[in-house]
């Protein structure tokens, strides 16, 4: 077996370090700067026609809000491991979030969060952040059905539920089929034993999150002096976050991937494709690119932990 010494460890970390950060920076300004459906001069215009400090303070609040129900599901989640503060949970958060801005699905926040605990946690860590994830789409593909029905799109609304429906009948024919022993009946047991308080509490917390990002959108569309039924905009915006959610991507294309989906379902009702384009790009900025650039910090700061740290046992369910 091939050791590596302590400097060339150390070399290797900080040669990641940049990768991860420079990489971050490149595709967000490449992003930025090279998209030729952005028309800046038109967003001027109206930015200087529409322009309120207290209005770009609420949008800006939102994102906050977006991220912080974000950073409170997952402490409130490893509280069933140990409990961690608030500032570490942001710290795990945020510098996940960049270390997978450009992986598929976002696929590196998994591996991001489990380097914040000792390698013998790693595997509790990936599912506890599939829990956290999965409750979110769990929300996005119930409300965007919701929203579909509203639009009028009943096929499309049978559709969703013959999948579902077929989905949950084939898991509990296979609930005991194992692959390298892991089953859906294992895994029901594995979220079982993670304390009611606590799934009910993520839920809770990923409702409100669904609720503020939701709007945010709904609010910049209100800035752009977009003025729709609330109802109708409401179940167009569930739907477009449901249809891109379901599209495999990568986080630095999640703007242009919900963008080309909004355009499509904006565009039916009437609204500029640029106007469409431009909040999908600023949702993107406000709730992507700004907390990468706190998490590069939180990436850049890395150590690794020492091989003697230890996390405490999972805390037994109440019975």
């Amino acid at each position: 077996m091939i050791s590596i010494s302590h400097k060339a460890k150390q070399f290797l970390i900080v040669v990641t370090k940049l990768l991860i950060v420079g990489g971050a920076f490149y595709f967000i300004y490449n992003q930025l700067a090279n998209n030729d459906k952005l028309d800046w001069e038109k967003f001027i215009v109206l930015f200087k026609k529409n322009q309120s400090i207290t209005g770009i303070s609420f949008i800006l609040l939102l994102s906050v809000l977006n991220r912080f129900f974000e950073i409170l599901k997952w402490k409130n989640l490893v509280s069933y491991l140990h409990q961690i503060s608030l500032a570490e949970a942001s710290k795990q958060v945020l510098g996940a979030l960049t270390a997978g801005l450009f992986t598929p699905n976002g696929i590196g926040e998994y591996a991001g969060k489990a380097m914040f605990f000792e390698k013998a946690k790693a595997k509790k860590i990936v599912f506890l952040n599939l829990i956290c994830n999965g409750i979110q789409m769990i929300l996005s593909i119930v409300f965007g059905t919701i929203g579909l029905w509203v639009l009028g799109y009943g096929l499309w609304v049978m559709g969703i539920l013959i999948s579902f429906i077929g989905f949950w009948l084939l898991a509990f024919g296979l609930k005991k089929f194992t692959i390298k022993g892991y089953s859906i009946e294992k895994l029901i047991a594995k979220i079982n034993e993670i304390p009611k308080s606590i799934h009910q509490k993520n839920i809770v917390l990923a409702f409100c999150r669904y609720f503020v990002f939701s709007h945010q959108y709904y609010f910049l569309f209100l800035a752009f002096d977009v003025n729709l039924p609330y109802f109708t905009m409401m179940a167009t915006i569930a739907s477009v976050y449901f249809l891109a959610s379901s599209l495999p991507t990568f986080q630095f294309l999640d703007f242009a991937v919900k963008g080309s989906v909004a355009v499509y379902f904006f565009g039916i009702l009437g609204v500029n494709e640029w106007i469409v384009v431009f909040i999908s790009t600023l949702m993107w900025f406000l709730n992507v690119v700004l907390p990468v650039i706190i998490g590069s910090y939180y990436v850049m700061n890395y150590k690794i932990l020492p091989a003697t740290e230890s996390i405490p046992e999972p805390k037994q369910s109440p019975t």
